[in-house]
């Protein structure tokens, strides 16, 4: 049955983070006591006011298809936030909202890539980028980043991987997995070099623009020269802990917003009708409503930090944002574990899971084969046991 299947979609593979998810819960239903560092997903409630809103919507009779694009109310709400926490001016024609930033990235790309254009993707980058511009039949062109760098590039290796080509640069800031932030400096560095290439479209991923430790986070859209080359893209899943409500949005020129409605309209329609309704209330408050959940995050963050430390071998630079530490593991590779040879992050993560049960997942799936992504949005008291499963089985 398989020669039956399109060669668009054997020349993706699965979500590797949503793989180990399932084999978590796989060993989960069997009795096992696992605990799940794999997913980014915050183990916070959404706030009260949402909740709230929720139900009213329910109650004021809000069951019915909305505009592709999203009800107006809440794309003048974005405009608002957008002007607020950014300094970035849309107008509502410029905001189409999806179900997830997933979804609004997916838009984006159907609408603007053709066969063979390339696309630029940082390394480590989130695991689906890859995977979307393959789907999308374009060529996934990685520049490789280390942790001297921690994990970011600069405009002299951007230059040297933009060709005639080149059609889309794609990443994240505050970054999965690395938790990166690009400083203001770093950006206009960056933003020059756009600049000189008028024809490439940016995709700045801002999911995790609340969840910031030290860096501010800065909106590349924000420096003029090349605004009109800027596709801005949110969401509430992270910061107001909305993962399974799907809600995601961008802003962008008018050209691409009109593009990635037509795409929406025909694949999904609009996004759930009351979800958005408490989209707007959401949206209404300042990041200063969200400190309370930054804060624990910030505190989880420093627990794993020193936790981390009492197993040398896992090399980590300390994350100024989203909700992830990445550390190097390569000092395990070629080791043995019983008669078990660890020659890889993937080796090594299936061997935490099966053996400490604690899931996370391997740097390959982030375009770093040396590394594992280990999530702290989870309670203090599992990092604990998480990490003390993990030293009995590398032998601390």
């Amino acid at each position: 049955m398989n020669n039956r299947l399109s060669k668009r979609l054997k020349n993706i593979s699965y979500s590797q983070t949503l793989a180990m998810s399932k084999k978590a819960r796989e060993l989960k239903n069997k009795g096992y006591n696992v605990i799940n560092l794999s997913l980014g997903e915050p183990d916070f409630h959404p706030p009260n006011f949402v909740l709230e809103e929720a139900k009213k919507a329910i109650n004021e009779g809000y069951h019915y298809y909305t505009p592709v694009s999203g009800f107006i109310e809440l794309r003048e709400m974005i405009c608002k936030k957008f002007y607020r926490d950014n300094g970035l001016t849309y107008h509502p024609s410029q905001i189409v909202v999806s179900t997830g930033a997933k979804q609004s990235i997916m838009n984006i790309l159907l609408s603007l890539l053709n066969k063979n254009d390339e696309v630029i993707i940082p390394a480590p980058y989130w695991v689906s980028y890859y995977q979307m511009v393959k789907f999308c039949e374009a060529n996934p062109v990685v520049i490789p980043t280390t942790m001297d760098t921690k994990f970011k590039i600069n405009p002299q290796q951007l230059k040297k991987y933009i060709t005639y080509k080149t059609k889309l640069f794609i990443f994240s800031t505050p970054c999965n997995p690395t938790g990166s932030v690009y400083s203001y400096q770093e950006l206009n560095e960056l933003a020059e070099i756009f600049k000189k290439n008028p024809k490439i479209i940016i995709l700045s991923d801002e999911i995790y623009e609340h969840i910031c430790y030290s860096e501010k986070h800065i909106s590349i859209a924000s420096f003029p020269d090349i605004y009109h080359q800027v596709i801005t893209i949110n969401g509430l899943s992270k910061s107001f802990s909305m993962t399974g409500w799907r809600i995601g949005y961008i802003g962008a020129p008018e050209w691409i917003a009109k593009s990635c409605d037509k795409i929406q309209g025909q694949i999904t329609s609009c996004a759930n009708s009351i979800a958005q309704r408490a989209a707007i209330s959401a949206l209404k408050v300042s990041s200063d409503k969200l400190g309370y959940m930054i804060q624990k995050f910030k505190k989880r963050r420093n627990l794993i930090l020193n936790l981390i430390k009492e197993i040398p071998e896992f090399k980590v630079i300390t994350p100024d944002g989203a909700f992830y530490l990445f550390p190097n593991v390569s000092s395990f590779f070629g080791t043995k574990y019983r008669d078990k040879i660890i020659n890889n992050s993937e080796d090594l993560s299936n061997l935490l899971l099966h053996e400490a049960k604690v899931a996370t997942v391997s740097g390959n799936a982030f375009g770093d084969k040396e590394c594992l992504r280990i999530s702290y949005a989870s309670t203090e008291s599992n990092i604990i046991e998480a990490f003390k499963r993990i030293k009995q089985v590398l032998g601390y």
